[in-house]
Formats: C-alpha cells, structure tokens, sequence
C-alpha cells in the first residue's frame, strides 16, 4: 500500500467505503477496468470526506451507509502521472441491505455482497486485499460520539449583552449549513449542547434538516462546566450505542478530552473530533477540519 504522507497535495482526492454486513462486504464490478473494488468515488468541489464516501457508496451499489472507524487510505501514481489518495472508512448500513433492484450502468454493471472469506480471491488489486484484512480486524461495531466546537461566533468585545446569547456570524452560520451533510454521514441522532446560542445554532441546520430536538446542558457551557459533571455526561452518552454530537467551547474542550483519557486537541470553530467507541472504550478517533 502507498504512503499517504508521501502525497501532501495529490492531484486527484477519492472517498469511499469498506461496507461489511452480516459477513459479507460490498463489491463493485468496473466494466471499463474490467475490476472488482470497494465503491468510491472523485470528491466534488467543496465536497467533505465524509461525505463523498457516503454519497458514491449511494451512487455506485444504492445501499445507504453511516461511517465507522477510518481505514488506512492509499496512495498511488495513476498511469498518466497524477498522483491520487483515496481515503476509506468501515461502512455500517443504516437502511436497506437488498441491492437485487439496482440498474447497471457504464460505470458499475456489478454489484454483489461477496462473502468475508471469499473477498480477496475477488478483489483485483493487491492493496485492496491488504485493506479487507485490516477491515476484518476492526469490523466490530462502533458508535461515533463527535465532539465539536460551535461555529464562528461574534466577538465578545461587540457584544454587550449576556454571552450566553452571543450568536453566530454570517460565517459561522455558513459553517453550520456546511456541517449538517458531514454529520448526516454519521447519521446522528442525538444531539447535546451548550446552554448557549452559538452552540445551539450551530447544529440547528442538521436538527432541522432531519427533524431532531436538541438537549441543551449547562454542563457544557464555559459558565458552568466542570470535570465530575463532563465525565458523568460523557459516561451516560457512552453507554448506548446512539450516535451523537456533543457541540461546546473551546475553554471546555481540554476537559472534555482529559476525562475520557485523550490527548488534547486544539479546534477551530466549526472543526470536530469523531471518537469511535465501544461503550466507554474509545477505539478510534479522527479529527475533521472546518468546512467552510
């Protein structure tokens, strides 16, 4: 497998999905490479990662996904010289598993759940037989708990009211619009907030959009926070498998990471840490820059 460090700024940017259900995995068949793979696909202008992968796995085999654990990306010279990554996750099926009504087209003419121990005779490229043994190895289930910091907020020195009402900027709205399809890849259904505006605006376009209420906590406000109430919430959060996001402040976040026995992560407004857990037990995480 290629070194995806060796390509800081690769020519061409792909997403896709190593989709296991019930011991088998998802395959694609290419007429034009006469190939089978995992479904991926080219990211779109201003697309996210995230969801790129979601939308080709769509695309290519009509089954819906919601991300899980990253998987190693690779990185390759294609045969005119341009350099491309192609980044991967586990995919869980959140909707319908039956692929027998899919349309075969130009592009993908095949679409089969191979089973688990028949997967790399399939598969025609090296690198991908490497990727379906690291994908076994961690196919358990996970649940994603997303610990995000609010968008782009006005300035505390222009704003002489409560701060708790502090609201976003135009900027920090367009972040909030842009998050809602990267939290749709990981199919949230839970959200916890700050008692403050900007905190709860920041995910109001994703409640909206999927027709969700939010739970606002003073536990994650900067007014009120503190380790014994953070760890108490995260435990509680952690102990179902419910997909959630978690949207604070930054002075709250080195607290949030020091009680579930994490490093400290510095974010920007608007970015977000996915951490992949098992109850109480992180297993992965991965870090999504801002958006917009």
């Amino acid at each position: 497998m290629g070194d995806p460090t060796a390509l800081p700024d690769p020519d061409l940017i792909a997403c896709g999905a190593v989709v296991i259900h019930e011991g088998a995995v998802l395959l694609v068949h290419r007429p034009k490479y006469d190939d089978w793979a995992y479904p991926k696909g080219k990211q779109d202008p201003g697309e996210h990662d995230t969801v790129t992968a979601v939308r080709e796995v769509l695309e290519e085999t009509g089954v819906e996904i919601r991300l899980g654990i990253p998987l190693p990306s690779q990185a390759y010279v294609q045969a005119d010289g341009r350099t491309k990554i192609v980044h991967y996750w586990i995919g869980h099926v959140v909707g319908d598993p039956d692929i027998s009504g899919y349309q075969a087209n130009s592009e993908i003419d095949q679409v089969l759940w191979v089973p688990l121990a028949e997967a790399a005779g399939r598969l025609t490229y090296a690198m991908d037989r490497t990727l379906i043994e690291t994908a076994v190895e961690v196919q358990e289930p996970t649940s994603p708990l997303i610990v995000l910091r609010h968008a782009k907020a006005r300035s505390r020195k222009r704003w002489a009211r409560n701060d708790r009402g502090r609201p976003l900027t135009p900027l920090g709205e367009r972040q909030a619009n842009a998050l809602a399809p990267v939290l749709s890849a990981y199919a949230v259904t839970r959200l916890i907030t700050s008692t403050s505006t900007r905190c709860a605006d920041t995910v109001l376009p994703y409640a909206h959009e999927h027709v969700i209420g939010m739970k606002a906590t003073p536990r994650l406000s900067e007014e009120s926070a503190d380790a014994d109430a953070i760890a108490k919430l995260l435990r509680n959060l952690m102990k179902d498998a419910e997909s959630t996001v978690v949207c604070t402040h930054r002075p709250v976040l080195p607290t949030i990471f020091e009680v579930l026995g994490l490093p400290p992560v510095f974010l920007q407004p608007a970015e977000m840490v996915v951490l992949h857990h098992r109850g109480t037990q992180v297993v992965a995480t991965e870090k999504h820059p801002t958006v917009f």
